[in-house]
């Protein structure tokens, strides 16, 4: 677009180079609906503030209604001559119906018009994925209670450490979850506040009730300072910290589903639909989709990044370094929402292997803590009885045995006080089931825990 345009204030236009360079419709043009919705909203302020004529702000309107559903079908040629997304929407009324067009933007800057659009479009979009989180949660939900006799070695240092139950497991993965949809919903909340009306950075001197605007497009309210409003994008750090948060989240839901399958491991089969064969080696099943939610974690880490380092020391209030806020945030979101789509259809299709799960139970000496617990319960001090289990466990690996396989007579070598009700607190079931303290893995706290699952997301519309 020239620059003569603009108000005359320049002789030439701009370089072919540059404008190639300046232009951003080739990925703001996503805003389209959001910045006809901003739009529409605006000048409806600006007619029941008599400002313009409400003849003009019904043609602006009717023509802008008529954009937003050529948008929503996908028939707008964006140009990029026209910059951004902002002018080629203007301009496309300004050809349909006449002078008119120009009034729409009285009162406004496109620096607030932008922030506008992003508030709106990340709102929008944070609630595209707190659905698809809760997709995920529901089929977490759904599965667990199938696996609540499912045991399996717990880790710590990716080595067995005590019995545990794959429902409690399962839903540790949904506590993980749960936090990154309420930090997403925490963004959301604090971002609930609409620029328009702070024009470029010191607001305007026509008469705007930025009341009226805020609540037509669904703000909480206005904000509350002009070079703030245009001049930062904290809001959109804070939403790409979060799904980063999640994306990590994803990918260590997504690292156990790979060490889980391998053969090593072998306590899951991941369905046809979500794995990969080899190019060369028939017998592979590779689980690529877990894998490449693993991967793509980088890329929304490197959306934060980049976010942070576009806004390190910029001076308020608007920049054109913001322009490339966006790239990121929606990558971010993509990246995201497709890892969560993913992981839902490779997990409601898994099948855990409770016999390979049971069986690992019997090396790597989970029972281990069970004894030290045992002879604390017998009033040996916890460091002694976690010395005197150390032994045996060193005994048993010198010996190639199981703590099981020990006899009393061998028992008794190593503390006076073991008798041979040892021998049932050793069984993983019963080890499971000591610990019945809220949040624990015993039977009837991860039922509990289940129900209270289940009474959430229902409350939330999700099936369960």
């Amino acid at each position: 677009m020239s620059d003569k345009a603009w108000g005359g204030r320049f002789d030439t236009d701009l370089d072919a180079v540059a404008a190639r360079f300046s232009e951003s419709v080739s990925f703001d043009q996503r805003l389209g609906a959001v910045d006809v919705r901003g739009s529409i909203a605006h000048v409806s302020m600006l007619a029941a503030r008599g400002i313009v004529s409400r003849q003009d702000a019904a043609a602006i309107v009717a023509g802008l209604e008529q954009i937003g559903e050529e948008i929503a079908r996908g028939e707008v040629t964006w140009d990029p001559a026209l910059e951004d997304v902002h002018m080629n929407v203007e301009t496309r009324l300004s050809q349909r119906i006449g002078a008119a067009g120009g009034r729409l933007h009285t009162g406004r800057s496109r620096n607030d018009q932008v922030a506008t659009d992003m508030r709106l479009w990340t709102k929008e979009a944070i609630e595209g994925t707190c659905a698809r989180i809760d997709r995920l949660l529901g089929v977490l939900v759904r599965r667990a209670p199938g696996l609540v006799d499912h045991l399996l070695p717990g880790y710590t240092h990716l080595q067995r450490a005590q019995p545990m139950r794959l429902a409690h497991h399962v839903l540790a993965w949904a506590e993980m979850l749960e936090r990154d949809r309420g930090r997403l919903g925490d963004a959301r909340a604090r971002m609930d506040e609409c620029p328009l009306g702070a024009a470029a950075l010191g607001g305007t001197t026509f008469d705007l009730d930025r009341d009226m605007t805020a609540r037509a497009l669904g703000f909480a309210r206005p904000s509350a300072n002009s070079l703030d409003a245009v001049g930062d994008r904290d809001f959109l750090l804070e939403t790409v910290a979060a799904l980063s948060i999640t994306a990590i989240h994803l990918s260590r839901i997504a690292e156990e589903l790979v060490l889980w399958s391998t053969q090593e491991f072998a306590f899951v089969e991941m369905s046809d639909a979500f794995t990969t064969g080899s190019s060369i080696m028939p017998q592979k099943k590779n689980p690529d989709m877990a894998e490449l939610v693993r991967g793509k974690t980088g890329r929304v880490v490197g959306s934060l990044v980049n976010l942070m380092m576009l806004m390190k020391a910029l001076p308020l209030a608007y920049n054109r370094d913001m322009q490339e806020d966006k790239p990121p945030v929606f990558d971010a979101f993509d990246t995201v929402d497709a890892s969560l789509d993913v992981l839902a259809g490779a997990l409601e299709g898994a099948r855990f292997d409770a016999a390979r799960m049971r069986e690992a139970l019997e090396r790597g000496f989970v029972d281990a803590t069970e004894v030290a617990d045992w002879l604390a319960d017998r009033g040996v001090p916890f460091r002694e009885a976690h010395h005197v289990t150390g032994a045996l466990v060193r005994r048993c690996v010198a010996e190639q045995k199981t703590l099981s396989a020990l006899t009393l007579e061998e028992l008794r070598e190593a503390h006076p006080s073991f008798d041979e009700t040892l021998y049932a607190a050793l069984d993983p079931e019963t080890a499971i089931e000591r610990r019945r303290l809220f949040g624990g893995p015993a039977r009837a706290r991860v039922h509990e825990q289940i129900e209270a699952w289940q009474a959430r997301l229902r409350a939330r519309g999700v099936e369960v």
